[in-house]
Parts: structure tokens; C-alpha cells; sequence
């Protein structure tokens, strides 16, 4: 597929255009958390679909939401958080995923068989998606949005799925990136 050149603010309309990112992004600060971002797929997969010239909330599986808060490394704590997201979310809440990114190091290795080292912010889980160019997270900001982008938005526009360099697991990002190319064949795989 041809590819052409995105800045950020060119992905961060793009993004905008989903109507679900719209909204959960215009929705986020009711939650209450300093440290809350729109993560991964939702953003990079509706720029995909976009590039397909597909609806752009088309194969899109759920939306993620990162924060952190490391005062309550509970279960219950968390699920108070992702309660209190459906009262604010509403209808939207069935596709929304919330994750207290404090607390991934204590199930990771249970669910992925690996260690997992524990985190200091949101950031920090952004950066560790197996796939280096879907490391995206945006947020309301003052006067706009916060794109973070640690590996920058190049490979999401030209389409290429490369391992995270951060995130090293050769049989976990196979399967991640078959997933990702049976939904958009026209996605390549590069080396790291």
C-alpha cells in the first residue's frame, strides 16, 4: 500500500475522527486521574483503516485506557477505578478497557509467561507494546492533546510492524503482528 508522510498533528486528527476516540477522549478528565491516557490500538488502528479507506471504527476490538497509581496496589482498588469509568463512560464503557499500569507486574507473567518489571508511570506501559510503533498514547492537554509517541508515528503511516526493542519476545510479537496483518494485509514485518 502506498504510504505518505503524517506528522503528529496529522495523526492526532486522524485519531479525532474515530468518533469513539472523540468521545472518550472529551469524557477522560471526568475520571479523575492525573495520569490517564487513550493507549495502543483505537489510536494506530484508525489511522490503519483510514489508509484502507475502511470505516474508521472498523476491526478496532476495544479501547484502551492506561493510568497509574501506585497508592493501592489491590484488585479492588483498580476495579473501583474501572466502576467508576462505566459511570462516566456510560454506553461507551463495553468497548473500554481501563489498566492501572502499577499493578501490571503482579498478572503479567501469569498471562504472558514472562516477568515484567514494575512501572513508574503510564508511560512506562506505553513504552513496553510489543510492537515498537504502536507505543502511542494520547491525552486532553491544555490548548489540544498530548501525543506520546516514544518511537514516533513513522512506522504506523508506512505500515510496518517491527519488534520493541523494549519488549523483546519473538513468539508474542508473531502473534500480535499475524493478528494485526490478517485484519490489514497490507501491514510489513521488519526485523528489530
Amino acid at each position: 500500500m502506498p504510504t505518505e508522510t503524517i506528522t503528529d498533528t496529522d495523526f492526532i486528527r486522524l485519531a479525532l475522527e474515530n468518533p469513539l476516540n472523540r468521545a472518550i477522549l472529551e469524557r477522560l478528565p471526568a475520571l479523575g486521574l492525573d495520569d490517564v491516557w487513550l493507549v495502543a490500538g483505537s489510536l494506530f488502528e484508525t489511522v490503519w483503516n483510514a489508509r484502507s479507506d475502511r470505516p474508521l471504527t472498523e476491526n478496532i476490538k476495544d479501547y484502551d485506557l492506561f493510568y497509574y497509581d501506585g497508592s493501592d496496589l489491590s484488585w479492588e482498588a483498580e476495579d473501583a477505578r474501572i466502576q467508576h469509568m462505566k459511570e462516566v463512560f456510560g454506553e461507551l464503557a463495553e468497548v473500554i478497557e481501563l489498566k492501572n499500569q502499577a499493578r501490571v507486574h503482579l498478572w503479567y507473567a501469569d498471562r504472558f509467561g514472562h516477568d515484567y518489571p514494575a512501572l513508574t508511570s503510564s508511560r512506562d506501559g506505553i513504552d513496553r507494546f510489543l510492537v515498537a510503533g504502536t507505543c502511542i498514547g494520547l491525552r486532553p492537554a491544555p490548548g489540544g492533546y498530548e501525543l506520546y509517541a516514544p518511537f514516533g508515528i513513522g512506522d504506523v503511516a508506512d505500515g510496518i510492524l517491527r519488534p520493541n526493542p523494549k519488549m523483546l519476545q519473538p513468539e508474542l510479537f508473531k502473534v500480535k503482528a499475524d493478528n494485526y496483518r490478517a485484519r490489514w494485509p497490507w501491514l510489513t514485518v521488519a526485523e528489530a
